[in-house]
């Protein structure tokens, strides 16, 4: 791996652990994983505001499911 790939590699990580101390301060439930697809869904277009809502309403429909599995 070239140095400039290197470089580019620590800088992803660094902007993934940024974006997830954001995220855990806002309480948004995300890991790191998750926050990475999303953030290379938004990356290829996808709308965050659409990605936001689409989170929240598989979120509801997770809880509703388990509530059911009780």
């Amino acid at each position: 791996m070239s140095s400039s790939d290197e470089a580019r590699l620590k800088n992803a990580r660094e902007t993934v652990d940024s974006l997830f101390d954001l995220s855990q301060l806002l309480q948004t439930g995300l890991d790191k994983h998750t926050l990475s697809i999303c953030v290379g869904m938004i990356e290829a277009g996808a709308n965050p505001d659409t990605l936001a809502a689409l989170i929240k309403e598989l979120r509801q429909e997770n809880e509703m499911l388990k509530g059911h599995a009780e």
